[in-house]
């Protein structure tokens, strides 16, 4: 697997374990030179979408990749991290819903990236993964 997959997959993963939402990976190469890929995903409140932010900042710093820019850090609604070749979006639900990102680059391909859901599901209470 290359490395940028890799990557990928690691900063989705970091989302989901910040317990970020609606987490997008983009191939947006066939739509734009500015950066290769897009990740899009929701913080419920500006707290929570900064703290997804700083949890994605440090994973990036171990992987020894570089911030490039950072805007929206303030405010929290909605946090870009450019890290030159993954650009990374994150909003809150209605900023996301009001920008439409996604179709910005309606010919980008879905990236799947793999994300380990049970260590979400090992801090959970019984009752909430019960089927009844």
């Amino acid at each position: 697997m290359k490395k940028e997959f890799i990557v990928l997959n690691r900063v989705a993963q970091s989302v989901f374990d910040k317990k970020g939402v609606n987490i997008l990976a983009l191939d947006i190469k066939p739509c734009t030179d500015t950066t290769d890929y897009v990740i899009i995903a929701e913080g419920l409140v500006d707290a929570h979408v900064k703290a997804i932010a700083q949890e994605v900042i440090a994973g990036m710093q171990k992987e020894g990749i570089s911030l490039s820019y950072e805007e929206g850090m303030k405010n929290g609604d909605w946090v870009v991290l450019d890290f030159t070749w993954v650009a990374i979006h994150l909003f809150m639900p209605g900023m996301r819903e009001r920008y439409e990102l996604e179709s910005l680059w309606a010919e980008a391909q879905v990236v799947d990236v793999s994300i380990d859901v049970s260590s979400r599901l090992e801090r959970m209470p019984l009752e909430a993964v019960s089927c009844w």
